[in-house]
This record gives structure tokens, C-alpha cells and sequence, in this order.
């Protein structure tokens, strides 16, 4: 029970700063134009995370994403009973880091509309929704990316983020990092994958940090604009998309990349 109690407050501290650190980011960037570029955005979300991890990880796994956590369980690194921990923990945590976001620039949000001209709750509103959910499809965007690209970027930025998580971290990669260091390349993973992914889709890879902060934006007169479309984009492309990612990244790792790694430890020891 002490592990459990734990967990859910490391992941709750930990996806708490994620999602507010983050989604300030994206705040700043919208209202005030402080950051230049999606590789500035990226830059500070990769520092979140490895911030998030080293203030975390002494009293949890320092998941902060579902994706990760259910990755985990399914490789046989976590038991199946301390996922309902993790996952209430990670809930929690996103939804007062978006809440506090709004909070704080709630004020600022509503000038910005005012000035120019969107009415919250429309589609137009996208343009500051999104600094909380993502979204695939926004307003003014020349960008065409369907439903089924969506998904297949959320899976594949997902995918690509457990697997160097494991590698990163596994014992039987000899050219990991000290351990001390871990968190910082994965900082850099989550830098690099922001800037490919996020041009697409936002680059959600963590249905915790997605949902939760929709959750804010609907209560506070978003409306249906909350998410990204009517067809379930929200589930499909945010939710079960970084799932299945983080299942495949599990998979090729443990039946495929793991013992190739132990073979090679043996023919060289």
C-alpha cells in the first residue's frame, strides 16, 4: 500500500509539472509570442521532463504518461496492480497543471480573444484551446493531415519515445548512460520528437497530458472545441494511438532488441 501511495504522489507531483510547465509554454507562445519556433517550444518541454523525472523518481517510476506506464506492465517492468496508481496519480497531476495554467492566464486568454475577435466555444477558438489539448486540424492552418495520419504520427512519436525510454534505461545496453544522466536524454528524445511530431499533430504522446487538460478547457466555455473534431479524434488519435505506440515500443524491445543485446553481452564477455 506504502509503494501504491507512493507512486500516485510522485506521478500526480511529476505530471503536475509536465502539463503546467508545458502547456505555459504553449500559453506564452500563443499570447505573448515569448517563444520563436517549434524548436524553442520543444526545448522547454524536453527540460520539463527532465526536470519532472529528477525531482521525482526517488518515490515513483517517473512515467507521467499512460502510455509509458501500460508499456511497462505489458513488458513484465511493472506489476498490473500498481498501474491503477500510476494512472490516477498521472489523471490528477494533468488536471491541476491545466488548471493552474488557466488560472493564472485565464485573464490574458480572454484580452487575447477580445482582440481578436474569436468567440470561445467556436472553431476559430481552436487558437487558444490549444494551449491546452491538441489538435491535428486548427484554424488558418494550410497543414491537410486526416484522421488516419494522426493517429499513425501520435503511434509512431509514441513508439519511438518508450523505445529509447527502455534503451535508455534497460541493463542490458552497456551503452546506456549512467543512470544519473537518464533523464536528461530522455529530455532530448522528448526535444527531438516534439519537433517532428508537433508540426502534425502537437505531438500529444501522453493521453494524461491530452485528456485532462480538455477537461479544463470544456469547463471553461470551450465547448465541444475542447476537441480536436466530432469523430473521436480525442480518443483515436490522443488516446488509443500513444497506447498502442507504447505496447509496439514494448514489444520489439523485449522480444526482438533485448535479446540481441544479451547475445551480444555473452559473445563478448
Amino acid at each position: 500500500m506504502g509503494d501504491n501511495k507512493n507512486a500516485f504522489l510522485g506521478e500526480l507531483i511529476g505530471t503536475f509539472m509536465l502539463v503546467f510547465f508545458g502547456c505555459s509554454t504553449v500559453a506564452v507562445t500563443v499570447l505573448f509570442g515569448t517563444l520563436v519556433g517549434q524548436f524553442q517550444i520543444a526545448v522547454c518541454w524536453g527540460i520539463t521532463i527532465t526536470l519532472s523525472i529528477y525531482m521525482t523518481r526517488h518515490i515513483c517510476n517517473a512515467h507521467f504518461n499512460p502510455a509509458v506506464s501500460v508499456a511497462m506492465v505489458f513488458s513484465g517492468r511493472m506489476k498490473a496492480d500498481r498501474l491503477p496508481a500510476y494512472l490516477t496519480g498521472q489523471a490528477a497531476g494533468a488536471f491541476l497543471g491545466a488548471l493552474l495554467v488557466y488560472l493564472i492566464f485565464s485573464p490574458s486568454i480572454a484580452a487575447f480573444e477580445q482582440t481578436a475577435g474569436i468567440v470561445r466555444g467556436t472553431f476559430e477558438s481552436v487558437a487558444t484551446a490549444k494551449m491546452f489539448g491538441e489538435y491535428y486540424v486548427q484554424p488558418g492552418s494550410t497543414a491537410v493531415i486526416s484522421l488516419g495520419l494522426a493517429c499513425a504520427a501520435e503511434l509512431i512519436g509514441t513508439f519511438i519515445l518508450v523505445f529509447a525510454i527502455f534503451s535508455l534505461t534497460e541493463g542490458c545496453n552497456v551503452g546506456r548512460p549512467d543512470s544519473n544522466l537518464g533523464p536528461v536524454y530522455i529530455g532530448f528524445t522528448v526535444t527531438i520528437i516534439q519537433c517532428i511530431i508537433a508540426p502534425l499533430t502537437q505531438a500529444g504522446l501522453n493521453p494524461a497530458r491530452d485528456f485532462m487538460p480538455r477537461l479544463v478547457a470544456l469547463m471553461f466555455g470551450w465547448g465541444m472545441w475542447a476537441f480536436p473534431d466530432a469523430v473521436g479524434g480525442a480518443f483515436w488519435v490522443y488516446i488509443l494511438a500513444p497506447v498502442i505506440g507504447g505496447l509496439l515500443a514494448a514489444l520489439v524491445f523485449t522480444k526482438v532488441v533485448e535479446p540481441g543485446m544479451k547475445r551480444a553481452g555473452t559473445e563478448n564477455a
